[in-house]
């Protein structure tokens, strides 16, 4: 069931300037009212960049396990009881990069209100980064840590462009700025590309390293610095991604086990421990705010 929404306007394009989209699926503007004040943000393997122009601040809470969560799934706050570890709380300016997270994290619809974001394609934020893309692995980074100056000051010259010209002109400032923050002879890796698409499809991490001539050493090395996943990391995050969306657009009540076959796991069983590992919930507490945003659950509580 979808979780209505009290006022939405929202504008969400390809980037106009040929040079980005090779490099991003999609940016946009989303201006959203949500009913509940917390959601799980579910890991799909990609990275997105995050601008928040109602406040100054974005956070997320990383849930390590599903030790964080309770036997059916999180109760609206992160938690820890006896022997499980603390989640992993990050606070950072109104900029930051999402980098690839391997599980849940909790976060704060209030900071959903104006936003706008940027979602890369798989190893697009490589020229964005000074580092292996694996330094932002289950991280959320401020753009001021990551672009000095020109990070610090983003959110300002989005507010400016907004007040000036409404949403469309804010998208064409920032794919201005990101033609400026991206680095040329940092471009993906093909045979990366090629290697994060065969295991996409359900390829072994041995299959796809064999179909371009490296050794699965080597494509840890690459797949690493350029995706910020470790290849098996990719593979288990792929493979809950064709999950949810077979479960999204499939009945009400999916048959798991013929799910469970269907997307690549050994059984049932193995399909809800890595569900609750993934998710932070079991299959059946899954409830996204719609079918269009699978990766999106709002919670209780």
């Amino acid at each position: 069931m979808a979780h209505l929404r009290e006022a939405e306007a929202s504008l969400t394009r390809r980037p106009s300037v040929p040079a980005l989209r090779p490099l991003i699926h999609a940016i946009g503007y989303t201006d959203a009212q949500y009913a509940h004040a917390a959601e799980l943000a579910l890991p799909n393997g990609g990275v997105q960049l995050l601008v928040n122009l109602d406040g100054d601040v974005l956070s997320s809470t990383r849930l390590r396990d599903g030790s964080d969560a309770g036997p059916d799934g999180p109760s609206g706050h992160a938690h820890s009881g006896p022997g499980t570890r603390p989640p992993a709380v990050t606070s950072v300016g109104g900029g930051a990069l999402q980098g690839p997270y391997t599980g849940p994290a909790v976060i704060d619809p209030a900071q959903q209100r104006a936003i706008v974001w940027v979602a890369f394609r798989t190893a697009g934020a490589h020229p964005f980064l000074g580092d292996p893309l694996a330094a932002v692995r289950d991280r959320l980074v401020g753009l001021d840590d990551l672009w000095g100056r020109s990070g610090a000051t983003l959110r300002e010259r989005l507010l400016h462009a907004m007040e000036d010209g409404g949403p469309a002109a804010c998208l064409a400032a920032l794919e201005a700025a990101l033609l400026d923050a991206a680095e040329p002879d940092r471009l993906p890796d093909p045979a990366v590309l090629a290697c994060a698409a065969r295991l996409d499809a359900g390829a072994t991490v041995a299959e796809a390293a064999d179909s371009v001539g490296w050794t699965t050493r080597r494509l840890s090395e690459r797949f690493g610095a350029h995706v910020g996943l470790a290849p098996k990391q990719y593979a288990r995050v792929r493979r809950f991604q064709r999950l949810l969306a077979q479960v999204n657009a499939g009945p009400q009540s999916p048959d798991w086990a013929l799910l469970a076959a269907d997307c690549g796991y050994h059984d049932q069983a193995h399909l809800i421990h890595e569900f609750r590992a993934l998710a932070g919930m079991t299959p059946t507490a899954y409830a996204p705010r719609s079918a269009a945003e699978p990766n999106h659950v709002p919670l209780g509580g």
